[in-house]
């Protein structure tokens, strides 16, 4: 799953994106109270403000969050006897309370702590609005009946936070939940306010998190669509946008690895090709953006690796060649050694394959 935030560039000025920011502590932050005002529309609204009083860059560790994965609870679960709660996927892996060490005789379902939990999410970040039909007493009292309705950013930048955290520590299904919610909120967006570049941008990284996580779990069908659809909305960007560029030729390498693993050479290779040529455009407009030339070189490698089980040594050779006169190329300075010891783990691979490329049965990693 990508590190980055898709939703970090809608921030607001001078905000911090909430992937950037650690949380370490248990604090919890009760609601102060919304100002309830009314519009034209004669219905009561607030800010689009989490209902307990978060937003994505306040919210910490708290009692609807599990320890273990730092993410909202998912399928919330307690241990016997010691009654500590945690996401079940967490808490499944131990035989004893991480919290107290006290033995675990078994696992029960908390539905209300659940229940808590997803009335929370639904509420977050959205706009509250009251019936038009309220009376001012309901509004004064902040309406019994509470309708949930325009989604901010600050709604998707949460989701995303708390999907990597869970997918970080393996909670698969709790990542793709949140993940979900995400997509959904974003396509009743678009539906509003028809084609937006900036949503089609942030959707496509997101379908591509989605599909993470169906490989993570062996959905291997299910993750081509997710990354399909990823590539069907970044396509309709500008390849001048790095980030965009990135997250398009990393879901199109995903998908060719995921048919080669399942034999299909030919789209394997048709789905390398295509992300080298992204690459190649992003290299022709930024030339002096080293770690694009580096992603060529591995394009090359990867579409390279293929052509030997379909009967092309030589293009293989030349593939390879030109891959590893690209690496050899760049010149790097000391502030750049992140992209030198890619540089030097690539150049390796390159070569090794110069030497054994014929016996080669594994596609290159996804980068």
């Amino acid at each position: 799953m990508s590190s980055g935030c898709p939703f970090a560039g809608a921030a607001p000025a001078g905000s911090v994106c909430p992937m950037n920011v650690v949380k370490t502590d248990n604090e919890y932050h009760s609601g102060d109270g919304d100002k309830i005002e009314k519009d034209d529309k004669n219905a009561a609204v607030v800010s689009p403000k989490c209902p307990l009083g978060y937003d994505s860059h306040t919210f910490k560790l708290g009692p609807l969050s599990c320890v273990i994965c730092q993410a909202l609870l998912f399928e919330s679960s307690k241990c016997v006897p010691c009654s500590h709660k945690f996401c079940k996927a967490c808490i499944s892996r131990f035989k004893d309370c991480p919290l107290c060490g006290a033995d675990i005789e078994s696992i029960e379902p908390d539905a209300d702590l659940q229940d808590t939990v997803d009335r929370f999410i639904e509420g977050h970040a959205r706009i509250r609005r009251c019936p038009i039909n309220a009376d001012k007493k309901d509004i004064g009292n902040k309406c019994k009946t509470v309708i949930y309705e325009d989604v901010s950013m600050e709604r998707g930048a949460f989701l995303v936070q708390q999907a990597m955290r869970a997918f970080h520590f393996q909670n698969i299904a709790s990542a793709k939940s949140r993940l979900s919610l995400c997509v959904e909120d974003m396509r009743e967006q678009l539906d509003l306010s028809g084609d937006s570049l900036e949503l089609y941008s942030q959707l496509g990284a997101v379908l591509g998190m989605l599909g993470d996580c169906c490989r993570a779990v062996g959905d291997s069908g299910s993750a081509i669509s997710y990354y399909k659809e990823s590539v069907w909305f970044l396509s309709k960007l500008s390849i001048n946008d790095l980030e965009v560029v990135h997250t398009l030729s990393v879901s199109l390498n995903k998908i060719g690895d995921l048919k080669y693993y399942d034999g299909d050479l030919q789209a394997a290779k048709s789905y390398y090709s295509q992300s080298l040529d992204v690459r190649q455009s992003a290299v022709r407009n930024n030339p002096k953006v080293m770690s694009q030339v580096v992603d060529v070189a591995v394009s090359l490698a990867k579409v390279a690796d293929v052509d030997p089980s379909l009967g092309s040594n030589n293009l293989a050779m030349d593939g390879f060649q030109e891959a590893i006169k690209c690496i050899e190329s760049l010149i790097l300075g000391p502030e750049e050694s992140g992209i030198e010891r890619r540089r030097l783990s690539v150049l390796e691979f390159l070569n090794n394959q110069m030497a054994e490329y014929q016996s080669t049965t594994s596609p290159v990693a996804s980068t």
